[in-house]
C-alpha cells in the first residue's frame, strides 16, 4: 500500500485533488479539481495572510446571511464580479442565430401573473407610458406561436416591487404573456428607470471599497420559453440611459439596446389609455430550436 502524500506548499493542490475518491462523478472531479488548483494558485500568487483569509470567510458568511426569499446576495456578488455574465456568455457562445442572452438578475424572485395581450403591467400609476411590442421567431425567422414571455422591470423610481412591499402594488410591473399564432406579443408599461443594486449588504461594501458605482442601466427583463426551443433570458435596454456603458453587472450587449421613441398620435394614445405623446419600443426575439442547438454542437 502506497503512503499518502503529506501536505506541502509545492504540491498542495495536487494532494487535495488526489484525495478525491475513485467513484467521484467525473464532471464533479473535473470542476472541483480545477477549482482547487485555481484557488491554491491564487493563495500562492497573492500570498494571502491569515487576516485576509478570515476576512474573506467573514464576507462570504455575511453574504449568505443577507439572502432572503426576495433577495439573493450571492447572485449580486456573482453579478458585480462579472461571473454571471461570463457563465451566460460561455453557455451561449455558439448561438449567433438567437437573440443574445444576459443575466437573470436577483429580482426574478416571484411568479409573474398571467396577463392578456395589451394588458397594463404598471399598477402604481407612475412613470412615462410606454407601448412594448415584439415578435418571437425561431432561427429561420418562422413565428413561434404560444411562446411564454415573462417580463419584469423596475418602476419609475428605480425599485422592483419586491423591494417595496406595502408601497408598490403586489406583482407591479410583472407579466406573463403568450404569443399569438404569428408569434407576436404586446403590453403596456412605462419607460424603466436606471437603478442601484442593493448596497446595504456586503456586496455594497465591496463596491464602495473598490470605488465603483452601483447602477444598472434602465431595462426590461425577458424570459422567453417555448416547447421545442432553448429558453432565453435577456434584457431590453433604454438607449439614452447614462449608464449604458458602465453597467455594474456588465450585462449590456449592443444588440439589446433600443430607442424608446416618442409617438405623437392622439388617436392611438386614446385607444391605449395613454396621454399623448407616449413612448414605444419594438423588440423582436429569436429563439434557437432544440434541433438547431444539437446541430451546432
Amino acid at each position: 500500500m502506497s503512503t499518502p502524500s503529506l501536505f506541502t506548499e509545492e504540491r498542495s493542490a495536487e494532494i487535495v485533488v488526489e484525495s478525491l475518491g475513485a467513484d467521484t462523478d467525473p464532471r464533479l472531479r473535473q470542476v472541483l479539481g480545477s477549482l482547487v488548483r485555481h484557488l491554491h494558485a491564487f493563495v500562492k500568487d497573492v500570498e494571502l495572510t491569515n487576516e485576509e483569509w478570515e476576512a474573506a470567510i467573514s464576507f462570504l458568511t455575511e453574504t449568505g446571511r443577507a439572502c432572503t426569499d426576495v433577495r439573493q446576495e450571492f447572485i449580486l456578488l456573482s453579478d458585480v464580479l462579472g461571473v454571471s455574465m461570463l457563465v451566460e456568455t460561455v453557455n451561449n457562445r455558439s448561438l449567433e442565430l438567437a437573440t443574445e442572452s444576459t443575466v437573470l438578475g436577483p429580482f426574478h424572485m416571484v411568479e409573474s401573473p398571467r396577463r392578456e395581450p395589451g394588458d397594463l403591467i404598471a399598477l402604481d400609476g407612475k412613470g412615462d407610458p410606454c407601448l412594448v411590442t415584439g415578435r418571437v421567431t425561431d432561427e429561420k425567422g418562422e413565428p413561434v406561436a404560444h411562446a411564454t414571455v415573462d417580463v419584469w422591470q423596475a418602476n419609475a423610481e428605480g425599485f422592483y416591487d419586491v423591494q417595496q412591499p406595502g408601497i408598490q402594488p403586489d406583482r407591479n410591473l410583472r407579466g406573463l404573456f403568450t404569443t399569438d399564432d404569428n408569434g407576436e406579443f404586446w403590453f403596456r408599461s412605462i419607460v424603466p428607470r436606471f437603478y442601484p443594486i442593493p448596497v446595504d449588504g456586503p456586496v455594497g461594501r465591496l463596491l464602495e471599497a473598490t470605488h465603483r458605482h452601483p447602477n444598472r442601466p434602465a431595462h426590461v427583463h425577458f424570459l422567453v420559453t417555448a416547447e421545442g426551443h432553448r429558453p432565453l433570458t435577456t434584457h431590453l435596454f433604454v438607449k439614452d440611459c447614462p449608464y449604458i456603458g458602465s453597467d455594474v453587472v456588465f450585462g449590456v450587449k449592443e444588440s439589446l439596446v433600443r430607442d424608446f421613441g416618442e409617438v405623437d398620435d392622439p388617436v392611438r394614445a386614446a385607444e391605449l389609455g395613454f396621454d399623448n405623446p407616449y413612448r414605444a419600443v419594438h423588440f423582436d426575439i429569436s429563439l434557437l430550436s432544440d434541433d438547431g442547438r444539437e446541430a451546432r454542437r
